[in-house]
């Protein structure tokens, strides 16, 4: 049964946005993220009353079903970039940022979930690791792994020196 407590709209309401945001930053798909995040508030309305820590909840739901999705259909591949968009002032800065989200789209499920819920969401290891159902050192060892291969991709390119005349 659905729960009608206003306790958990204020809740939806006030986290909404997080949750997307955390959902987003996981599957790389806005449109995915909303469901995964749809889905993942259904499931809690529905065990309301029982769950004691209804974020962790939802993130544990969002992580769970991502890669469930993701092992459904790990077989499809996009070949076609995301086309550019023109953009104004600050464009430095967001073509870093979508060169960031492009490096983070690329990590496998785990580490990009890892990642996200360590530096984006800021969660501890300990809360990060129950979200994922894994050991504190699997999210150590995820999260060293993806900074490494983050790093690897996101060096500046090294510009080559002209000989003075």
């Amino acid at each position: 049964m659905v729960t009608t407590d206003p306790a958990y709209s204020e809740f939806v309401l006030s986290q909404q946005s997080r949750l997307r945001r955390a959902a987003r930053l996981m599957c790389g798909d806005p449109d995915l993220a909303e469901d995964l995040l749809q889905e993942a508030l259904v499931a809690l309305a529905e065990k309301w009353e029982s769950v004691t820590h209804p974020e962790a909840f939802v993130r544990t739901v969002i992580y769970r079903q991502r890669i469930s999705w993701w092992r459904r259909s790990r077989h499809e591949v996009v070949s076609d970039p995301v086309p550019e968009r023109v953009v104004g002032d600050g464009a430095e800065a967001r073509a870093r940022d979508a060169e960031v989200h492009a490096v983070l789209r690329s990590l496998p499920p785990r580490q990009r979930a890892a990642l996200v819920l360590r530096y984006f969401e800021d969660l501890t290891e300990a809360q990060t690791a129950e979200v994922m159902g894994v050991a504190v050192g699997t999210v150590k060892s995820l999260c060293h792994q993806a900074v490494a291969r983050m790093r690897s991709e996101l060096v500046a390119p090294q510009t080559v020196g002209r000989d003075e005349e």
